[in-house]
């Protein structure tokens, strides 16, 4: 599976099975972090008991409550560290698609119960469910193209691929409020229109424009 198709495949799972995820892929997840935290300067951690990390009563009342294994999304304290993590989050997110498992980005959750390695100067953004679904999750309803992209001439091809996966980024509460403008020079911005997390939003928004798009911003 392409990270194009993990894409089209994936949806957030709420509900999870209670089996362990396999040695041999926990040891391809580690191999996949440790590769995203060098290039994105994050301390992403997999963290294979879940414990009481979604005991909240929203988490339970959602089926979270369910997962066994959860991704720690920490990094340094910084302006972009928001975006970056939806960026390179996500980035694991789709690799755990390729490998039959299902996720969900999750920013609520028992931030005392998680045990997650948090050095001074560093933040804990968000945390991602991972394990195998009850299901596949389920389409959400979308905004069209019109609706989250604009550009200055004709709209390319590319262009248009790369909004249309982008269509499909998770964010939070479905959201989706964001803004993709294609300049005259072809040159994209994302535009960052408020919300919950709208940060880590963008920056997943940006993963998935890119593979559709083939082209790096």
């Amino acid at each position: 599976m392409t990270d194009l198709e993990a894409i089209y495949e994936r949806h957030s799972v709420r509900q999870y099975k209670p089996d362990r995820i396999e040695e041999d892929k926990v040891k391809e997840l580690k191999s996949k972090i440790d590769e995203l935290n060098l290039e994105g300067d994050l301390h992403l951690q997999l963290i294979e008991d879940a414990g009481k990390t979604y005991n909240r009563l929203i988490n339970r009342a959602s089926g979270l409550g369910s997962a066994p294994s959860v991704i720690a999304c920490v990094g340094k304290d910084s302006e972009d560290l928001d975006r970056r993590v939806g960026y390179y989050g996500e980035k694991l997110v789709l690799f755990a698609q390729t490998l039959g498992l299902n996720t969900c980005w999750t920013g609520t959750f028992n931030r005392k119960n998680t045990e997650a390695d948090i050095p001074e100067g560093y933040r804990l953004v968000i945390c991602i469910a991972i394990g195998y679904g009850k299901d596949g999750g389920r389409v959400r309803k979308s905004k069209n193209a019109s609706q989250v992209s604009e550009a200055a001439g004709e709209r390319p091809e590319w262009f248009d691929k790369g909004v249309e996966a982008a269509l499909l980024a998770p964010t939070a509460i479905n959201q989706q409020k964001f803004m993709i403008r294609l300049g005259v020079d072809d040159k994209v911005e994302f535009i960052d229109k408020g919300g919950v997390l709208s940060q880590v939003d963008i920056g997943i928004v940006k993963c998935h424009y890119e593979i559709g798009s083939g082209r790096l911003v």
